[in-house]
């Protein structure tokens, strides 16, 4: 009864309509993702398409108020909750798979460093003259920056960024995982992924920021955050959770800490004024991987599973930003530029650096191709942009789609650029790989 009265006192949706919306977007999502395996694309591409499709690209075109319906506006502000869960502990699994550090040979560190580079610094060069020129179409009511420098630098930065975790499973599927190129691709989207984060950590507090203080202030703050994280944290846990200890060997602890410690480092960036993914990334980034791995190593494996199945919630919210039948004349030239320079500038900027550092011309192409998978990483990065208000919807709608298609045409143009392996050669081990870089050769 309490809880009833709750209720009618506030602006809370009914249970009932809540619980049939998350049904309504697990459904969705379960089967567009079989679908798109089907096909030979990643399940996670058809969960994005899925939340589109949910948003009023699709159901707008019905009569009946079906968007509305099937997802009610009251139970929205409830599944963004939600959908930020998801995303923190899904940027804390990519904080924890991300391992450069053993990369044998001179010659792969060469040819990540240069590649990584410039495949970074040339999309980053045409994102931000893209910006500069789009900018007069851009909605001002919409954005909350003045000038172009904030678009140009957000824009130059989501150019910038490899889908890491799209890739790895592309590989999975492929069989490459444990081919050179394979750890070659990883590497570079790695290190693509750092550069871009810290490239958008920057433009956060540039953006953020009223001022030489408050700028200041800001980085500081950031950069305190990550000295405790490395200096206090890091060996903080490694003595929590060292095998030796007498509490060690259970998950209960493990998984206790791994969960408040991401949520409260989440919590911390977002308090200093960056995103709250940041943190999340941070916190798995440094966590005693070797620790966990000996004691408990199926609960980063849980909450990977926990964010997997709250992730159809965030494409969700992302699909009602989404609005591909309201693109109009400059929105659909806007798609046609942004995907233009942004697989003219992964593709070159690696095919060149790969070619220049000793692949062959049909690697470097394979390497080229991977490399511009986008994907998830690149929504998380524009739903960022979307809140601080420097991209509007038009030109947010255009991205997701760029990010789409650019992931979708990686697995075809990989299977000409460099065929499958034969099924003798994957049939041992079709086991996903844990994404981290510890095999290039």
């Amino acid at each position: 009864m309490q809880t009833h009265l709750l209720l009618a006192g506030s602006t809370a949706p009914p249970t009932g309509r809540f619980l049939l919306a998350l049904a309504v977007i697990l459904t969705v999502a379960f089967v567009l993702a079989r679908l798109a395996q089907r096909v030979r694309q990643p399940a996670v591409m058809g969960e994005i398409i899925g939340g589109i499709l949910l948003g009023p690209s699709l159901l707008s075109l019905f009569p009946g108020e079906l968007e509305t319906r099937l997802v009610p506006p009251a139970t929205l502000p409830y599944l963004q909750l939600l959908s930020q869960l998801g995303l923190v502990l899904f940027m804390f699994g990519v904080g924890y798979q991300f391992d450069i550090g053993h990369l044998r040979t001179p010659t792969a560190k060469r040819q990540v460093a240069a590649v990584s580079l410039s495949s970074v610094a040339l999309p980053f060069a045409l994102g931000a003259g893209l910006a500069y020129a789009l900018y007069p179409w851009l909605s001002k009511s919409e954005l909350k920056t003045d000038g172009p420098l904030g678009p140009a630098l957000f824009l130059g930065a989501a150019m910038s960024i490899t889908a890491f975790p799209v890739l790895a499973r592309i590989l999975a599927e492929r069989g490459l995982y444990k081919d050179p190129l394979g750890s070659i691709s990883l590497a570079c989207a790695a290190v693509q992924d750092f550069l871009a984060w810290c490239i958008l950590a920057a433009v956060v507090v540039v953006v953020r920021a009223s001022g030489p203080w408050p700028l200041a202030r800001m980085a500081l703050e950031s950069a305190l955050l990550l000295a405790a994280l490395v200096l206090l944290v890091r060996p903080g846990l490694s003595w929590l959770l060292d095998p030796a200890r007498p509490w060690a060997g259970g998950t209960a602890l493990t998984h206790a800490v791994l969960v408040v410690g991401v949520l409260l480092t989440a919590v911390a960036t977002d308090e200093i004024g960056l995103h709250a993914v940041f943190g999340a990334f941070a916190f798995g980034a440094v966590v005693p991987r070797a620790k966990i791995d000996e004691t408990a190593p199926q609960v980063p494996e849980r909450i990977e599973q926990t964010s997997l199945l709250l992730l159809p919630v965030f494409f969700t919210v992302t699909g009602m930003s989404v609005d591909i039948s309201g693109l109009g004349g400059r929105g659909l030239v806007m798609t046609a530029v942004v995907l233009l320079a942004a697989c003219v500038g992964k593709f070159t900027g690696a095919f060149g650096a790969a070619r220049l550092t000793g692949a062959t011309p049909r690697e470097a192409t394979a390497l080229g191709v991977l490399l511009n998978a986008r994907g998830l990483t690149e929504l998380v990065i524009l739903n960022v942009g979307l809140g601080l208000g420097v991209i509007d919807t038009r030109l947010f709608t255009a991205m997701v789609l760029m990010a789409v298609i650019t992931t979708l045409m990686t697995g075809p143009l990989l299977d000409r650029a460099r065929p499958p392996l034969p099924a003798e050669d994957t049939a041992s081990d079709t086991r996903p790989p844990r994404a981290s870089i510890g095999s290039a050769p």
